[in-house]
């Protein structure tokens, strides 16, 4: 897939290969700590606004930045249809070791928030904080399954696979069995989770993928001694207006003021 034109940045991919032996697509800007990670949606690559908008800023702000595409996303290898949660953020965890030094923030965006909660779970010494963007934790058991008929639940038992129409491209999200099953034993919002960092949750109240009550459910669930949530009037789950890269570059700089987060 080509990178989709936009106004930030440039597209220079290098290339990880994981533990995993898969391929993964990257670009990387040195500069100063706590790094930047930025983990991407479902089915999003490495070459949207949000991602190129934050390289731009880290790079004029001289902070190391990060951004990759998950198997099966944008030029890493693999289908998507193979893939899963938990391969996932074992691309983000790969990624994580590999090509940063220190503790980083991790910017979760969507199915990326999920990501960033299942690394922080893993990896809590490596993480510096968070900052969530319309994050999505749990959503193929508490949104996507539901959102399926009876009929569609029934054909991915039997079949072992779905569509469901994608408002952000031409294709249907193809959802498969093995997606809903492996996301079954990656859920955070159910057991402990703890997260000894700073947190920043952003959230737009015209979100039509995540309810405004899923970051509610995550503040109230998970043990963090700074957690905030901003809500703001009629932004989409895309998040992507000049104001809001602002917001998000501000919740950067929130949690990158933080202490370190705790072993």
């Amino acid at each position: 897939m080509a990178p989709r034109p936009n106004q930030y940045g440039a597209t220079l991919n290098e290339f990880l290969t994981s533990p995993a032996g898969r391929s993964l697509a990257y670009a990387r800007t040195d500069g100063d700590g706590p790094g930047i990670v930025f983990l991407g949606g479902f089915k999003s690559d490495m070459s949207g606004t949000k991602a190129l908008f934050l390289q731009d800023w880290a790079k004029a702000n001289g902070r190391a930045f990060l951004r990759f595409d998950y198997s099966g996303h944008g030029k890493s290898s693999g289908a998507f249809t193979d893939g899963c949660i938990g391969d996932w953020a074992e691309d983000a965890m790969a990624v994580l070791d590999e090509l940063t030094a220190g503790p980083q923030v991790l910017v979760g965006s969507s199915m990326g928030g999920w990501i960033a909660l299942l690394v922080a779970r893993a990896r809590p010494a490596r993480v510096h904080g968070i900052v969530g963007v319309a994050a999505a934790p749990d959503f193929t058991e508490d949104s996507m399954w539901p959102q399926l008929t009876p009929a569609q639940q029934q054909q991915v038992l039997q079949t072992g696979q779905t569509t469901l129409p994608n408002d952000y491209d031409d294709q249907p999200y193809i959802l498969t069995r093995r997606l809903f099953e492996d996301g079954k034993t990656r859920l955070v919002l159910r057991d402990p989770l703890p997260l000894p960092f700073r947190v920043r949750l952003l959230q737009g109240t015209n979100d039509e993928a995540v309810d405004v009550s899923v970051p509610l459910r995550l503040m109230a669930h998970a043990d963090c001694p700074d957690m905030e949530l901003r809500l703001l009037k009629d932004v989409d789950h895309r998040f992507s207006t000049p104001h809001c890269l602002q917001l998000i570059a501000a919740a950067i700089d929130d949690v990158s003021a933080s202490a370190p987060a705790i072993a």
